[in-house]
Order: structure tokens, then C-alpha cells, then sequence
């Protein structure tokens, strides 16, 4: 498979797939998450295979969700808003195998949330995680918030996303945002730990237990759904709009023109 965005390689029976976008901090747009969702469906039900590891190439991003150039109103690509979000996200929980975040730097927005859905996140004391919708003009209704409540505790949630601030990588594991922090120069060899020790377990067992896990939060998929169609109405606004256009343009937005009647 011959891939753009993404980096996808297999080794001793884990598939490390990796945002190949460090430009722009690993951020998605279209073709990107069209990508991952062939890798994943490679992967995930490729029998060889016990367990895969999302990532970001560099240093400085794991992800930063989607890609503020390539949104003019809605992204640039296919689904509900222009990005087949949905269907990754889907994917992430689907595949009958744990797989796990491996966060080596910003874990912001739509990265985030990947963090958040995977079952498992590995991070660089230098990773730094955090929600920046309300900022940009943008949100997720679904599992990047109501999921996020079940990880971190509704009030934590809450917070989360109201303040858009960031969180270290301590702060992070002491929230149940991840399950290690390591040194930076140590993570690789960690995940590679990790991974040796799911090689090892029973891939039926494992594939039972996550689908029992998913199952008491997968109402949160319809949630998304709903949300989604939401905000596809919401991108074509000008409030949102001021957001894309304030990050672009480096600015503070002035979201309250749209909304107080001044415009």
C-alpha cells in the first residue's frame, strides 16, 4: 500500500502507523484520516497482527487535529463534515486488537481526541495534551467529549474543553488521560515493552475484553453522529469561521461580533 500522509510499517507482529505531516504538526485533513482508515483496516484484521501503535513522526506532535488550511467551511475531503472522522474513530474502537497511542509531543484537538479513543496511551514526559475547539470555532460532540467524560471524570471533561488548556504529560496521567509517561529518550522502548507483552496474550481473550469494554459506552457513537450533522451546520457559520480565519491570520477571534448583534 502506497501511502501520502501516513508512514505504516509492520515488526514483530505490531503495525505502527504514523501521521506523516510535520509540518503542520502532524495535523489531519482529508487524505489523511482516508489513509488511516486503510491502514487500520489492513492491520486490524490481519491475524499476524497483535496490536497496533498510533503516532506522529518528529518530535514536536503527535497530532493537532485538523489542518486549519485545508478547512474553509467544511474540510476537504468526504463524510458529515468534510473529513471521515467518523469512521476512523469507529475504526479505532472496531479492530478486534488494542491499539495504542504512542504521544511523544502535542496531543491538541482532534489529536486529542485519538489519544483519548485508543485503547491505550503511552507518553513522553514532553508531551503536552489538550482540547482547543471553543478556540478555533470548532467542537466534538461525541466521543472526544462525552467519551472524554468516562476517562477523566465529567467535571475534569468539562474543564477540559471550557478552558482549552494544556496539560502535561503528569498532569495527563494523573487524570487517566494515559497509562505511562516515560523519558523522551525511552518511549520508543516502552511501547516496544508494552506491545511484547500483548504479543504474548491470547488475541481471542483480548479481542472479547475490548468488545465487552466498548460495549457500555457505545451509545456515544449515535451521540457523535448526531453531534456531527450538528456541526457541519455550525462550520458554515460566520461564528465559526471567525475562528478559522483568527488561526490562520495568528489573532485573538472576537467570536461575540456574531453573536451580540453587532453583525
Amino acid at each position: 500500500m502506497e501511502f501520502k500522509d501516513i508512514l505504516y510499517e509492520e515488526l514483530d507482529s505490531v503495525a505502527y502507523i504514523a501521521i506523516n505531516r510535520p509540518e503542520v504538526m502532524n495535523a489531519f485533513r482529508g487524505q489523511t484520516v482516508e489513509e488511516l482508515l486503510q491502514a487500520f483496516m489492513k492491520a486490524g484484521w490481519d491475524k499476524r497482527i497483535a496490536a497496533i501503535v498510533l503516532t506522529g513522526t518528529g518530535d514536536r506532535a503527535f497530532c493537532t487535529g485538523g489542518d486549519q488550511s485545508a478547512h474553509a467551511g467544511q474540510y476537504d475531503g468526504r463524510g458529515t463534515i468534510g473529513i471521515p472522522v467518523e469512521e476512523f474513530h469507529s475504526a479505532i474502537r472496531d479492530v478486534p486488537k488494542p491499539v495504542i497511542a504512542r504521544v511523544q509531543g502535542y496531543a491538541i484537538g482532534g489529536g486529542n481526541v485519538l489519544a483519548t479513543l485508543c485503547d491505550m496511551t503511552i507518553a513522553s514526559e514532553k508531551a503536552v495534551f489538550g482540547q482547543v475547539g471553543p478556540k478555533v470555532g470548532s467542537v466534538d460532540p461525541g466521543w472526544g467529549t462525552a467519551y472524554l467524560s468516562h476517562v477523566v471524570g465529567e467535571k475534569k471533561a468539562r474543564e477540559i474543553w471550557y478552558m482549552c488548556r494544556r496539560y502535561s504529560a503528569q498532569e495527563a496521567l494523573a487524570m487517566g488521560l494515559c497509562n505511562a509517561v516515560v523519558p523522551h529518550d525511552q518511549l520508543d522502548a516502552e511501547v516496544v515493552r508494552w506491545c511484547k507483552e500483548i504479543v504474548e496474550k491470547s488475541p481471542t481473550a483480548l479481542a472479547i475484553a475490548k468488545r465487552s469494554f466498548n460495549a457500555s459506552t457505545e451509545h456515544i457513537r449515535g451521540i457523535g453522529s448526531l453531534g456531527l450533522q450538528a456541526l457541519s451546520l455550525y462550520y458554515d457559520t460566520a461564528e465559526s469561521k471567525e475562528g478559522v480565519s483568527a488561526f490562520l491570520e495568528k489573532r485573538r477571534p472576537d467570536f461575540r461580533q456574531w453573536t451580540n448583534g453587532s453583525k
